[in-house]
């Protein structure tokens, strides 16, 4: 048996939590942030946030060469807290929602896999938590 290497990226978004969630949560925003860098989108998103509920996002290349599908299945949900799941691989993953003064903190745990160097893993998470940062805050009015 392998011991699991787990990762953690934290990013903090100049938002508040329910803003900070609903964005995190609704297919037409995820579609929006749910990339690593500009040369990769989303172009389809389902999500049915709720404890057994499946999530689904299409994750691909703009230039066509390289695609996947991003699932799993919810195992908690805490509103404005906590999210948990396991992946369609087995891997699990927490994400935490803490609120800090008109801004929230979002700091994701998850299973590394094992094709990749955990390091290029964490760098890609990240990227995506960045990203999504910059999204959240351009819809605060």
């Amino acid at each position: 048996m392998t011991e699991v290497t787990r990762i953690t990226v934290e990013a903090v978004a100049n938002a508040p939590v329910a803003d900070v969630w609903k964005a995190w949560n609704t297919p037409s925003d995820i579609m929006q942030w749910n990339t690593p860098d500009p040369s990769w989108h989303t172009p389809s998103s389902e999500n049915d946030l709720r404890v057994g509920g499946k999530f689904k996002n299409r994750m691909e290349a703009k230039d066509g060469s390289f695609g996947f599908d991003f699932e799993g299945i919810y195992d908690s949900v805490e509103l404005h807290k906590e999210i948990s799941y396991t992946m369609s691989d087995g891997r699990r993953s927490t994400t935490l929602f803490t609120p800090e003064g008109g801004k929230t903190k979002i700091e994701t745990t998850f299973d590394a896999e094992t094709e990749n160097d955990p390091e290029f893993q964490k760098q890609g998470w990240q990227a995506i938590s960045d990203n999504f940062v910059r999204y959240v805050e351009s819809t605060q009015s």
